[in-house]
């Protein structure tokens, strides 16, 4: 029954990028000494979460459906940052990458509260009748 909800497809969404977001943030913090390593991104969540087409075209609701896309269903492609690189070709910043896992951590708080409050609404509607 809830899998069929928007709001919940949405938030669980939300927090599968969220931990991806971190995973990569993880990631770039540890090869921060590795020379010639370039920073790893992910889109935001909106970029990734909305179709590409938003002009009516075909959307899968279901995995059996053959034409469409599934939005946020897949997790985002994690893209190459160009930014200005170090002596050694690094091209991390630590002082970024705590601010990115900072905002990874408060889109999985956002994801767990949007979440939480849907299934306090459902719970409210199911008690009035």
């Amino acid at each position: 029954m809830f899998e069929k909800l928007d709001i919940f497809r949405m938030s669980a969404a939300m927090a599968r990028h969220a931990g991806k977001q971190q995973a990569v943030v993880a990631q770039n913090v540890a090869n921060a000494d590795t020379p010639g390593y370039g920073a790893r991104e992910m889109p935001d969540f909106k970029t990734s979460y909305l179709p590409a087409d938003t002009s009516g075209a075909q959307r899968a609701t279901r995995t059996r459906h053959l034409l469409g896309s599934t939005d946020g269903a897949g997790l985002p492609v994690v893209q190459d940052v160009r930014e200005q690189s170090s002596p050694n070709g690094n091209q991390i910043s630590l002082e970024t990458e705590i601010l990115k896992s900072v905002d990874a951590k408060r889109q999985h708080d956002r994801a767990l509260a949007i979440y939480k409050t849907s299934i306090g609404v459902l719970r409210s509607t199911l008690r009035t009748t």
